[in-house]
């Protein structure tokens, strides 16, 4: 009989599992963005921005009124995420702009295009990123998470900064990770050419996003510009393609895993509460601050991957 009762009981859990799953995504999702600020006047850039959480963040920012540009490696892709979004929102000003992480070319040509275009830039969504990818190298020879989830938003925030600053005030939203406490600046083996482990290595340049972050709020002290880290929470994203073991775990736990609307809350936050001034440099998660490992709170490797960064861009170090 206690066989039987238990045999019931294992057929009877996926639906169960499947209909308890909305109540157990808001259990997991309690941040959510409360801001009621609207944006018209204002110009944003998202990058990642044709699917998942950034995709959902620049349709909420097109939803409050801003001029939204979608910064994407696939124009085609892009287009279409933009024509849904303009009718969705009812806002035509929702643009689209080639832009490459895994290419400083692209970065240079995006940014020169959008310097000629804009007169002001009110908020920079850092988003776009890559996630356990066999071993491989940018256009320019880095290695490919570090490439383009830190050298390429490090490039591309340098590039905008002082249209951000002539627009103060204004922000800059950097997607990190949980993961990050797993990651190691190995200044030794940035590139991973000694060697390499693709989980970690989206570790690594995860934890280089929240040092990317401190140390721009430091130098940004009085600037009128603030910047943030956030962790996103896990999300049903296209961020898993490259891992079939991730996209299998993602299946299996869906049922606690966010949606990618949910997923975008903190980096709205971060990007529309009023007064969080004040908290520029810090990390968030479910849009309250939260605690980094003790390596993502260490000023010195802080630092020294800033001037590292400037050296491999050839950026001057300021």
């Amino acid at each position: 009989m206690v066989e039987l009762l238990l045999l019931l009981l294992l057929l009877l859990l996926p639906f169960l599992l499947y209909m308890a799953a909305p109540q157990i995504r808001k259990m997991l999702s309690s941040g959510m963005c409360t801001s009621t600020v609207q944006l018209p006047g204002k110009v944003v850039v998202v990058t990642g921005a044709n699917t998942g959480i950034g995709k959902e963040t620049a349709k909420e920012l097109a939803q409050r009124g801003a001029r939204v540009y979608l910064a994407c490696r696939d124009v085609e892709k892009g287009e279409l995420v933009a024509k849904e979004i303009q009718t969705t929102t009812g806002n035509q000003q929702v643009l689209v702009r080639k832009l490459d992480l895994s290419d400083t070319k692209s970065i240079r040509a995006f940014a020169k295009g959008f310097l000629a275009e804009e007169k002001h830039l009110h908020i920079l969504i850092n988003n776009a990123g890559v996630m356990m990818c066999p071993y491989s190298k940018t256009a320019d020879g880095f290695e490919m998470h570090i490439g383009v989830n830190h050298l390429g938003h490090f490039l591309l925030t340098h590039l905008l900064l002082e249209k951000l600053k002539e627009s103060a005030p204004s922000r800059i939203v950097n997607v990190s990770s949980l993961a990050h406490h797993l990651g190691r600046i190995h200044f030794h083996n940035l590139q991973g050419e000694k060697f390499y482990n693709a989980g970690l290595a989206y570790c690594h340049s995860k934890l280089a996003n929240i040092l990317f972050t401190q140390e721009l709020a430091r130098r940004l002290k009085g600037s009128g510009v603030t910047t943030y880290s956030v962790h996103p929470g896990t999300v049903q994203s296209e961020l898993v393609r490259h891992s079939s073991f991730m996209r299998w775990m993602w299946w299996l736990f869906s049922f606690f895993i966010k949606t990618p609307q949910q997923g975008a809350q903190t980096s709205l936050h971060c990007a529309l509460t009023e007064g969080l001034e004040i908290l520029s440099g810090n990390h968030f998660s479910d849009c309250h601050v939260t605690w980094v490992s003790a390596q993502a709170r260490n000023e010195t490797i802080a630092r020294r991957l800033w001037d590292v960064s400037c050296d491999l861009l050839g950026l001057p170090m300021d």
